[in-house]
């Protein structure tokens, strides 16, 4: 239940609005306030705070309102006190993954509706949303048109040397990855199997089962060459996963690895073959719900095993955010990851909005994430493409409508609430959280201050800002999100 705040009477309330803008000590992110200074007076040295606000009713989406400013202001409200002595993890980046068929109906759009698109999601410009990282399915994911992976074979026949390997089925992805490194050369990449090649599985089908025994050395090697092979094409793959959602073998495609299966091929398997060939791309473990942590912890606990991990990737289709900081106090020298998260064709924006701002973005950040993924880039009006037993309901951030026009989804706002503002080598700092307001806060590279509220009450919140003994008064409407930048 929501504490609803009850406003001053009429009275009082233009009475503060009066002297509030007389002063310009507080302002609402929708209200104009001029800034000190401009009645002839020296002020002295004040901070000043740049808005952009997105309502949850698509009244307002990723809107640059007008500036709040800091000064010694004296009021009752709730505070948000931010405190950058206060430090915790180094952030990798916000984005989405650019499946197989995000890029086929990327394709469709016309050569200047595309380049449009492309600058607006990944530029470091003012007008774009600055996306910094990226997933990428190894082989086919269920957002593909078609199941593959780079060695298939005829049924029967197998390829242990590996000699068939061939990234050619997504020769379309790399040309992609290619002009977003050219708008983005710093953008990071991690890159996930929905399934190994299906002669490599114990039931040879692209649909569940687990990998045989006998292939785990096989299946490193492939991993090697897919990272050698990628390099060769000019694009850095960051971190890898060795299996997509590995508790969930019905979709299509998958594959079924216990943790004590993807143990084993860590250890000795992939981590050796990784130092073997001197690669630096970090091995990231599980990739999957929040209900399983001792997925992670298991492998983690084992030393021989943990000394090839860099840390855990989660989704939030099951149990609760908070586990991430479990992991964290458990194992604190390994880092955590949030990779995935859907937004349905039958949920509304509001809906999905409000519980993916403060569980995929704050939640996850509060949470020690190095990254916040949204799902799939874009994909048609009818949500395809898809596999055969893939996502039939998966909606991308972009909805690819003709060859000359694209419509932005929730997930576009959502990432880019965060992506816009809090760049890589942002480092998440220490803020509060009153009431029914949700925060994080991030210093960046440039030494600002991003910090983004949710207000997912049912009723206006009023609340100050304080920072280094500084405070901005202001308020946000219910079920909204503003990113402050001082």
């Amino acid at each position: 239940m929501y504490n609803n705040k009850i406003f001053p009477n009429k009275l009082f309330f233009l009475g503060v609005t009066f002297f509030s803008l007389l002063f310009c000590q507080s302002s609402s992110v929708e209200d104009q306030t001029n800034p000190p200074g401009d009645n002839g007076e020296d002020n002295g040295n004040y901070t000043s705070a740049t808005v952009w606000l997105t309502k949850a009713d698509e009244t307002v989406k990723l809107q640059k309102q007008n500036d709040i400013y800091f000064k010694n202001a004296s009021n009752n409200y709730q505070t948000i006190d931010v405190d950058s002595e206060q430090k915790y993890q180094m952030i990798d980046g916000f984005g989405y993954t650019l499946t197989g068929g995000s890029v086929q109906v990327i394709n469709q759009l016309s050569v200047t509706k595309k380049e449009e698109l492309l600058q607006d999601l990944f530029s470091n410009n003012g007008s774009s949303i600055a996306v910094s990282y990226l997933r990428l399915s190894i082989g086919a994911s269920d957002l593909n048109s078609d199941v593959f992976s780079y060695n298939d074979m005829p049924a029967g026949q197998t390829d242990p040397s590996l000699s068939q390997f061939s990234l050619a089925k997504d020769q379309a992805v790399i040309d992609m990855l290619k002009k977003i490194l050219t708008i983005n050369p710093n953008i990071k990449i991690i890159a996930t199997p929905w399934s190994p090649p299906v002669w490599m599985k114990d039931n040879g089908s692209s649909i569940g089962g687990s990998l045989l025994p006998q292939y785990y050395g096989v299946y490193a090697q492939y991993f090697v060459k897919y990272i050698q092979a990628m390099k060769a094409q000019g694009i850095t793959i960051d971190a890898i996963t060795p299996q997509n959602e590995p508790l969930h073998p019905g979709n299509n495609p998958s594959m079924y690895m216990t943790s004590a299966q993807q143990g084993e091929f860590i250890k000795n398997h992939l981590g050796p073959a990784f130092h073997a060939a001197n690669i630096n791309t970090k091995i990231i473990l599980y990739d999957h719900n929040c209900d399983k942590p001792d997925y992670p912890m298991d492998i983690l606990a084992d030393a021989e095993a943990a000394k090839y991990v860099d840390g855990s990737a989660f989704h939030l289709y099951a149990g609760n955010i908070s586990v991430l900081s479990n992991v964290h106090l458990a194992f604190p020298s390994k880092n955590l990851y949030f990779t995935e998260q859907w937004t349905g064709a039958n949920s509304s924006f509001s809906g999905d909005f409000v519980w993916h701002m403060k569980n995929v973005i704050i939640g996850s950040m509060r949470n020690w994430s190095k990254v916040a993924l949204e799902w799939n880039v874009a994909n048609d009006a009818s949500f395809n493409p898809h596999t055969t037993g893939g996502c039939t309901e998966c909606k991308g951030a972009i909805t690819i409508n003709s060859s000359e026009m694209f419509t932005k989804n929730v997930a576009y706002y959502i990432i880019a609430q965060a992506s816009k503002f809090v760049p890589q080598n942002s480092q998440r700092i220490a803020s509060t959280q009153p009431g029914n307001l949700s925060s994080v806060a991030f210093q960046r590279p440039d030494g600002k201050v991003s910090l983004i509220v949710l207000n997912e009450g049912d009723t206006t919140e009023n609340f100050n800002i304080r920072f280094k003994n500084k405070t901005a008064a202001t308020s946000l409407t219910a079920k909204s999100v503003a990113t402050f930048v001082f």
